[in-house]
């Protein structure tokens, strides 16, 4: 199978070849073949501008990683969906996916207690969200590749991805066309593209949306996928009534922990995450400094605001048990945090990077009453600092030799 398909790519060359009948579009050719095999001009260089790395292998492994989180997403969000068609007392879903649903509704795709239902039932709200998400943001990456004349990296391949799991299951799909796009172009292709941007692109995707369009993006009726249901996710159950309202939701910890609530499409669940996490720290990807930084900044900061207490703020006595496993702390830690381009560079600054995210996390969640989920803004604020970590860090190291230096001479 591999020999006849990189024959039959061979044969296709001439024809997007310099002088082919299809030469204009020997990109979109470039494009599939490096995104298939290896070229044979491969960088010997780092391909990011700060990190040198393998770029199709970290890619790779990036999804791979995903994986648990993506068939999650699928299966929690059809899951939520049917109890709350089975709470509303109502046949199934509407429009378009309520159409295609109604054929293969013999396979339970409304029944709770199905888990392959529950698992169709939440494709149908992932996937058309994800390619959406690939042919806006995958038409931008070609257009700047064939304007600047270099070859469309894997670079988007994760973006993607990622993108698609931190969005409500219910954004419309004109949103995450334009939020991907806000993301691919304004965060990264406007300073050189892959390798070269400051900010996490799909998080600045995920802002731009939640800020332009906030009532699609928040609030009680976006998180589970049926019209006329509201739900609140149980961080923002815990902000307005404290935990006791989340216990007494039916939502334990072990829940939250395997992401049995409602959220965003793939960031319910905290042990697909370390899944996903022990393979990429395993594999050499995702730097665990800067994923423990993260908790260990969640987890002193908690406990400061436990100790300070407060008769008026519920949120302020949250355990850090609690704060680890709500909203999308895991996957921005491990999948999020963790990029190689808008993260620290140095051993000292990744942990103090990661450090600064669990700490702003937990101030976002406890200190603004607006706002009860606070690690991707975390997040974005943190990549800003991360040159300036990095800077300091080596003047430190500088300074350090210079001492040691004039002490043995």
């Amino acid at each position: 199978m591999n020999r006849a398909l990189r024959k039959f790519l061979d044969t296709l060359h001439p024809f997007f070849a310099k002088g082919g009948a299809l030469e204009k579009y020997y990109v979109l050719y470039e494009a599939l073949d490096t995104f298939l095999y290896s070229p044979a001009d491969v960088t010997p260089a780092a391909p990011h501008i700060r990190d040198a790395l393998d770029l199709k292998r970290v890619m790779a492994f990036v999804w791979l990683a995903v994986l648990p989180c993506m068939l999650m997403a699928c299966w929690n969000t059809g899951y939520q969906a049917n109890l709350a068609i089975e709470q509303l007392a109502l046949e199934g879903q509407t429009g378009w996916r309520g159409w295609l649903l109604d054929y293969v509704s013999w396979l339970g795709v409304y029944n709770a207690a199905n888990p392959l239902g529950c698992f169709i039932h939440g494709m149908m709200f992932f996937l058309p969200i994800y390619i959406v998400t690939l042919m806006a943001g995958g038409l931008w990456e070609v257009l700047f590749a064939a304007v600047r004349n270099h070859e469309v990296n894997e670079g988007f391949f994760v973006t993607s991805i990622l993108f698609s799991l931190i969005l409500p299951a219910t954004t419309p799909l004109w949103q995450v066309a334009l939020g991907i796009s806000f993301g691919v172009v304004i965060a990264k292709e406007v300073f050189g593209g892959t390798g070269k941007n400051f900010l996490n692109p799909a998080l600045a995707g995920r802002a731009f949306l939640y800020f332009a369009y906030p009532a699609s993006q928040s609030g009680d009726a976006v998180w589970t996928a049926v019209d006329g249901f509201s739900g609140a996710t149980p961080l923002a159950v815990a902000a307005q009534d404290g935990l006791q309202a989340v216990h007494a939701s039916g939502i334990q910890w072990w829940h939250a922990f395997v992401g049995i609530m409602p959220g965003s499409l793939g960031e319910t669940s905290a042990l697909a995450c370390v899944l996903g996490g022990v393979f990429l720290i395993f594999t050499g990807i995702a730097s665990f400094r800067i994923i423990l930084g993260c908790v260990v900044g969640l987890i002193l900061t908690s406990v400061l605001f436990n100790y300070l207490g407060s008769d008026t703020n519920p949120m302020f006595a949250m355990p850090w048990y609690w704060h680890l496993v709500l909203g999308g702390f895991a996957f921005g830690a491990i999948f999020m945090a963790t990029d190689p381009v808008s993260s620290s560079m140095t051993d000292t600054g990744r942990w103090i990077f990661g450090g600064l995210i669990g700490f702003l996390t937990v101030v976002v969640r406890v200190i603004n009453p607006a706002y009860p989920e606070g690690v991707m803004l975390a997040i974005l604020i943190t990549n800003v600092f991360a040159p300036l970590i990095d800077h300091f860090v080596i003047r430190a190291n500088i300074k350090r030799r210079e001492r040691r230096s004039a002490v043995n001479a």
